[in-house]
């Protein structure tokens, strides 16, 4: 990060006086949703670890270890390696890591903080435990099933059960247990579906426990889930993990999944948001506002106006947006600002430095994006 650049707020500012376009967190939201995903967990028995490619925060990241999850999740060792930098020790990567450069970065890293890390395929087996052995260290080894989401993965049942044998065979590996996430099934909209999407997988990962039984291996871990599917399998008594990671701020594309009565939204609120200034109005039909595509990702659709849903964005360009005005009751001026929930979260925090953090209309903190361009 450029450190000769400011922020676009200092603690103590009004929320007004903050610089745009700017990422905010409104803390309350936000630690209710801490709260609240604990409390399920512990109600379903089972452990958080939520996953930090959300937010690429040590300091959100502590907060949910504050409130019992047992570590954190990765997608790219330097994820991993920017948050053990920063006090968070006990990370697993979802994720396969290929290649002599990336694999040493991850033993290295494994000498200072508690690493787990996937596999499906045999060479990336064979390189880990030759990676391992030449620093004299043990690495726990996860095999990822694919359980429907047509990315990464070994097939379930033997290939997955050979897999794992390999990793029990293996000098300096440690069979650790199955990653099973099915990313397909975060957003089908219809709780039913995604429910009866989650039962398949169930079925699917347990057939696959059986046979690692009779092979004579122990499934102590079998991790996964997210924001989209966490209820079904927290009370599957099949995982024994969650891997929630957008819960902590609900972006827009998340708040249409519609829960068990058919309504939009859950429990959890949105608590992420876009502060954005009207920077020219020479129409009445829109404004134009000075966030972007390089302020927002829009993968998963349009940012929501917050407190006008007459009004909607769209257009998006480097550094501007339009937003429709035609059946909106407030009518804005030049230098009014706007809060937008974005469509995705993950993405859009990867565009900015800093978290401003808000409440009873005030700058209470300011966090940095730790793992921002940790792509690698």
């Amino acid at each position: 990060m450029d450190r000769t650049m400011k922020p676009p707020a200092e603690i103590g500012m009004e929320v007004i006086d903050i610089d745009t376009p700017a990422l905010i967190i409104d803390l309350d939201r936000f630690e209710s949703n801490l709260d609240l995903m604990s409390r399920e967990v512990a109600r379903l028995g089972v452990s958080l670890r939520p996953h930090a490619k959300t937010h690429k925060s040590a300091d959100v990241a502590k907060a949910q270890l504050l409130r019992g999850a047992v570590g954190v999740c990765c997608q790219k060792v330097s994820e991993a390696e920017a948050l053990a930098n920063n006090g968070v020790n006990n990370i697993l990567i979802t994720n396969q890591i290929v290649g002599r450069h990336k694999i040493d970065r991850l033993v290295e890293l494994s000498r200072n903080a508690e690493v787990s890390v996937c596999v499906d395929n045999s060479e990336n087996i064979a390189d880990l435990n030759s990676a391992a052995s030449s620093a004299n260290l043990i690495l726990n080894v996860l095999v990822e099933i694919d359980v429907g989401g047509g990315r990464c993965g070994a097939p379930p049942g033997q290939p997955t059960v050979d897999l794992a044998c390999e990793i029990s065979n293996a000098s300096h590996l440690i069979f650790s247990g199955l990653q099973a996430y099915n990313g397909q099934a975060q957003e089908l909209r219809c709780y039913l579906e995604r429910r009866q999407a989650i039962e398949n997988v169930c079925n699917t990962v347990n057939n696959t426990i059986g046979l690692l039984k009779e092979n004579g291996l122990y499934c102590e871990l079998i991790t996964g889930s997210g924001t989209g599917t966490w209820e079904f399998e927290g009370a599957s008594q099949v995982y024994t993990e969650i891997q929630a990671g957008s819960y902590v701020f609900m972006d827009a594309s998340y708040l249409k999944n519609e829960d068990v009565n058919g309504q939009m939204g859950t429990a959890f609120k949105s608590s992420l948001y876009i502060y954005t200034m009207i920077m020219s109005i020479n129409s009445k039909n829109y404004a134009v506002v000075d966030a972007g595509l390089k302020s927002i990702a829009f993968d998963q659709g349009m940012p929501v106006v917050v407190n006008n849903s007459d009004a909607n964005y769209y257009e998006p360009s480097d550094e501007h947006g339009l937003i429709g005005l035609d059946k909106s009751a407030i009518r804005y001026a030049v230098g009014d600002k706007i809060m937008l929930v974005p469509g995705h979260c993950d993405p859009t925090v990867n565009l900015h430095n800093w978290y401003v953090c808000i409440r009873n209309d005030r700058v209470e903190q300011i966090w940095d994006v730790t793992g921002r361009g940790a792509l690698y």
